[in-house]
């Protein structure tokens, strides 16, 4: 949020691979005033993500940046992390926020953004880190799952914990079912 008194919006860049339903929660907010911010960016590496087409229905930039050409580079994920960060820094982003970006970033954005990047994580951290958590959950018989806002660090799904929501896991509940009710959250 920006500082009291501080005339602009806080400007955001939003990272992200798929569907773009968590960028679709932030516009909305937006939109509705809850949220005083301004989405200064939506970067994808994934061409076809539909996280890109929403951000454009919102006139807002949408950049797909290929990591093919760097694929070849023995620092890959770096040098594409700062292209990445190149692209941010030129659409003057304040703070990243990962929303279902299938990426691991390294610590050239990380240190660039120390405290300024945010991730969305699909369980109550630090449970079930990583990929496929619904199905790790499920698997463990939790009662209860949710979600996880954090800072991200070095570390996968590691950083300081921002807000958690709740979810209980219902009898019979389908890894698919569990992931659309927690979406909603």
């Amino acid at each position: 949020m920006p500082a009291a008194g501080r005339p602009d919006k806080l400007r955001l860049g939003v990272l992200a691979s798929g569907r773009g339903s968590n960028l679709q929660a932030i516009i909305d907010a937006i939109e509705a005033g809850s949220l005083q911010a301004e989405i200064a960016l939506v970067l994808s590496n994934k061409q076809d993500a539909v996280a890109l087409e929403r951000a454009s229905k919102h006139r807002i930039d949408a950049v797909f940046l290929d990591p093919k050409p760097f694929k070849d580079r023995p620092d890959f994920r770096e040098a594409y992390d700062r292209a990445i960060l190149e692209v941010l820094t030129k659409h003057g982003v304040e703070l990243i926020v990962l929303a279902g970006y299938m990426k691991i970033v390294t610590p050239v954005l990380i240190k660039a953004y120390e405290n300024r990047m945010m991730n969305i994580h699909p369980s109550l951290l630090p449970s079930f880190p990583g990929l496929d958590v619904q199905n790790k959950a499920l698997d463990w018989g939790v009662k209860i799952s949710g979600c996880t806002v954090h800072f991200v660090t070095e570390g996968v799904d590691e950083g300081p914990i921002i807000i958690q929501a709740a979810v209980p896991v219902l009898d019979g509940a389908t890894a698919d079912a569990l992931a659309a009710r927690i979406l909603e959250q």
